[in-house]
């Protein structure tokens, strides 16, 4: 398969235009077997010829509705779609990435999604940018891109879309790139949400001050949670702002983790509460770092309701979680890719996560 030839799409039916300005594709015989009316009755609903009672007409617009959705099944019916994953990121992140879009496979039929993985952690902007180049020399009917905000792969997926393959980002956008969506959640909203729990939960204390971790501070998303943080913060009447002590992290390890927050401890007696944008894995480590010095951590927001965090939260640990659907997520993307390559009808657009507070007491079952 070439990177510049997309799939054949499938011919689309005629559309039909009656007196009530209804567009339809379907005919009256087809519309009117849906519905369960005669196709004299349909035949009144879509000129406008009235003397049709409102239940009536409102059933044949439901009728045209569901043929609509019908049709769509049929578009994509047999056709295969190969995506690239393409993460940089933490293990435990990718391996989520992995099994989100693999969970969401089912839900995709009767298209048929094929996935080629790439995954790395920190690597440096050259080598994500040789990845994406491969894709591109070997075709694809979409990217799925989770990288830094870097000029070596801005220029990438330029290069990438230029060969006729669409780019969604996941979690963290490109917005400058030309991509084609962004799925994920608002990153700024998501730091300023955080900051309101922060705010109300240690208003009360004297000097209150918080620990923010992140990861590679060349991932915008990361930058736009921070943003969120700090302008609420400022932008509060509370008489007690928390100040903030920021602690970035590439390394995904726990040990050299719990040792860098352990040194952050020593330099501010005062620190008793953590903001921590590394959502996937790392925050025991934290917390650990707060047990060997004999600290309270007296409130602790961070993101992702992964396995660890469910066991930190229910054992009173976290005291939220701000956790978006990853699964939907990547059920999302393919929708885009299959959209961008008119298997699917509606317009490209993007439509942030919701972002869900998970506190110990509506800890949602799991899935899988």
């Amino acid at each position: 398969m070439g990177a510049r030839t997309r799939p054949d799409k499938v011919a689309e039916p005629s559309r039909n235009r009656q007196g009530d300005g209804m567009v339809h594709r379907h005919r009256v015989q087809d519309i009117a077997v849906q519905a369960g009316l005669s196709q004299a009755t349909v035949d009144r609903v879509l000129n406008d010829r009235g003397g049709v009672r409102a239940s009536t007409t409102a059933q044949v617009h439901r009728a045209v509705a569901e043929l609509d959705r019908q049709q769509t099944q049929l578009t994509v019916d047999g056709r295969s779609f190969l995506v690239d994953v393409v993460v940089d990121a933490p293990r435990r992140f990718s391996d989520a990435v992995r099994a989100a879009l693999e969970a969401e496979l089912p839900a995709l039929r009767p298209a048929v999604v094929r996935s080629r993985f790439s995954f790395t952690e920190a690597a440096p902007p050259a080598e994500l940018a040789r990845h994406l180049a491969r894709v591109a020399a070997r075709g694809s009917h979409g990217v799925v891109l989770k990288a830094p905000d870097t000029p070596e792969v801005a220029d990438a997926v330029a290069r990438v879309q230029a060969a006729g393959i669409p780019v969604v980002t996941l979690v963290t956008d490109l917005p400058a790139t030309g991509r084609l969506a962004y799925v994920g959640l608002d990153n700024r909203a998501a730091g300023a949400t955080a900051a309101y729990l922060l705010s109300h939960w240690l208003g009360h204390q004297e000097d209150p001050a918080v620990l923010v971790v992140r990861g590679d501070a060349a991932f915008r998303g990361e930058d736009e949670r921070e943003m969120g943080l700090r302008s609420v913060l400022r932008g509060g009447t509370r008489p007690r702002t928390p100040a903030l002590v920021e602690l970035v992290h590439r390394s995904g390890e726990d040990a050299t983790l719990q040792r860098a927050v352990g040194d952050v401890l020593d330099g501010h007696p005062g620190l008793s509460a953590v903001y921590s944008m590394y959502g996937f894995g790392g925050n025991a480590a934290v917390l650990a770092a707060f047990g060997a010095r004999r600290r309270p951590c007296d409130v602790f927001v961070t993101h992702d309701l992964h396995e660890e965090n469910r066991e930190l939260l229910l054992a009173g640990r976290l005291s939220a979680v701000l956790h978006h659907d990853l699964d939907e997520d990547m059920r999302r993307c393919c929708q885009l890719i299959m959209q961008a390559q008119g298997a699917l009808p509606g317009p490209v657009v993007s439509v942030p996560s919701t972002i869900q507070v998970i506190t110990p007491h509506n800890v949602p079952v799991r899935r899988r």
